[in-house]
């Protein structure tokens, strides 16, 4: 049951939430100059019974929950503040008991086996200044686009795998000299997890032809790259030290752009990557990307790589596969030889970006060793869709599907017929329908636990929310 103390602390999140409560404004977005918005959301959600240290939401039983979630954010300008105060209850009615029983491990770090930290930064569902791209861009919470630099190291990075059940709280931070008429350099910078500081990146890059008067060469920008996971075995449940034991993964490396055509037809830029990850493997990365008409976005990269190496480690999927990255990284002989891969990507975006669709496959030119079991021996595939509101009548939905070990021994037999296999697979959707100010909400997710037999290898978690938008 919850205490004194955790009564207060929830009766205060709760005024804290409806405060904006009689702020008449639409969702605040980017590009609004200003306003208030207040969501109230009520459904059902699956909980882990009793979270527990590893990390067990692949293992743990779970049960089902009535949800309450106050989310009121604010926009103004460039700025924006969002939060996210999110309550699980069960009504006992009936003969054995009346009342409301509060799921604690909302509230009670004990309980939920987490750090202050852990529990509370991620009732701030985001915080916001500008946009990436921009001189000054800072963005605290969720994530789906981690980027470094090319993305050859970290690419699309994802902290929201673990949703809905676990949401974690990171950090985007990037500064252009030119906001102070100095062009010459910059950083950026990413946490994944502001409690535990566990995946940390930075790149710091310059233009140093910048004063030329050679438009192609001036934009010239090189930079250099590295990025650290101090606990790669965080959420494997097989390890019991989850803190580590002084093992940690980096991977560092430098990289050049260098835009090329830039009108409205095709728009082209040049880029190069050399990176070096743990026990000396390396890999190079050669291509160019850009737009085609202006919605048609496209990437062809070429790559040369050392035995074992892990282009694009710190990926979409990344918090799932960590522990079978590290396990390449630390294990995998280094017997192999410098072998040649690829990347395509291409897609497109439409309506001001009512509708995006975008798929990028990558992979080795050679054919992978009949035994052979290692993520960076096969193609990987990642594909995202998106329709916003307003285009199908209410109806508007996210759908991420990534794939890797396509064609492996033990899938379902060659390329195309892993495809559409959920094995080795990362699944998730969001279906909106709104109607008025109310909107029912479905999210689905599916993740792929090699480590588990059966039915347990495929893991589902959903939750169905009506909410309504003042």
């Amino acid at each position: 049951m919850i205490n004194g103390k955790q009564q207060v602390l929830i009766a205060a999140l709760l005024v804290l939430g409806t405060f904006a409560w009689s702020q008449e404004a639409a969702k605040p977005d980017a590009e609004s100059p200003s306003g208030f918005g207040f969501e109230l959301g009520l459904g059902t959600e699956s909980v882990l019974r009793e979270p527990t240290e590893p990390f067990n939401e692949l293992t743990n039983p779970m049960d089902t929950y009535q949800m309450l979630a106050i989310k009121p954010d604010l926009s103004i300008g460039k700025f924006g503040l969002g939060f996210n105060v999110t309550v699980h209850f069960n009504l006992k009615l009936g003969s054995g008991g009346q009342g409301v029983e509060f799921y604690e491990p909302d509230w009670n770090p004990d309980k939920a086996n987490k750090t202050f930290l852990e529990l509370y930064l991620p009732k701030i569902a985001y915080a916001r200044w500008g946009v990436k791209g921009e001189p000054l861009f800072v963005k605290l919470g969720s994530f789906d686009d981690g980027t470094l630099g090319n993305g050859f190291i970290m690419g699309n990075y994802s902290n929201t795998r673990f949703l809905p059940q676990t949401r974690l709280f990171g950090l985007a931070f990037d500064l252009d000299g030119k906001l102070f008429n100095f062009p010459f350099v910059g950083i950026e910078t990413f946490v994944g997890n502001l409690a535990r500081f566990d995946v940390l990146g930075t790149r710091v890059y310059a233009r140093p032809l910048t004063t030329m008067e050679i438009p192609i060469l001036s934009a010239l920008q090189v930079g250099f790259t590295i990025v650290v996971d101090s606990e790669p075995q965080l959420y494997d449940a097989e390890v019991l030290d989850n803190d580590g034991d002084g093992d940690s993964v980096a991977v560092s490396g430098i990289d050049f752009r260098l835009p090329v055509l830039g009108n409205p037809l095709i728009s082209m830029a040049a880029f190069g990557d050399l990176a070096f990850q743990n026990e000396g493997r390396w890999g190079t990365a050669m291509g160019m990307g850009g737009r085609v008409f202006s919605f048609m976005p496209y990437i062809v990269q070429l790559r040369f790589m050392g035995p074992e190496f892990i282009p694009t480690y710190f990926d979409t999927s990344y918090d799932l596969f960590r522990s079978d990255k590290f396990s390449i990284m630390q294990d995998a002989p280094k017997t192999s030889e410098a072998y040649a891969g690829w990347l395509a990507s291409l897609g497109f975006s439409l309506l001001s970006d009512m509708i995006v669709f975008n798929v990028s496959v990558d992979g080795p030119f050679a054919a992978a060793a009949s035994d052979s079991t290692s993520i960076s021996d096969y193609p990987h595939l990642r594909g995202i869709f998106t329709v916003g509101e307003g285009l199908l009548a209410g109806f508007s939905f996210d759908a991420l599907y990534e794939k890797y070990l396509l064609g492996a021994p033990g899938g379902e037999g060659g390329f195309f017929e892993d495809l559409v296999s959920p094995e080795n697979a990362v699944i998730g959707a969001k279906f909106n329908y709104r109607t008025g100010p109310a909107v029912l909400s479905l999210l689905y997710n599916l993740r792929y636990d090699p480590a588990a037999t059966g039915a347990e290898k495929y893991v589902v978690t959903s939750s169905l929310i009506s909410s309504v938008r003042f």
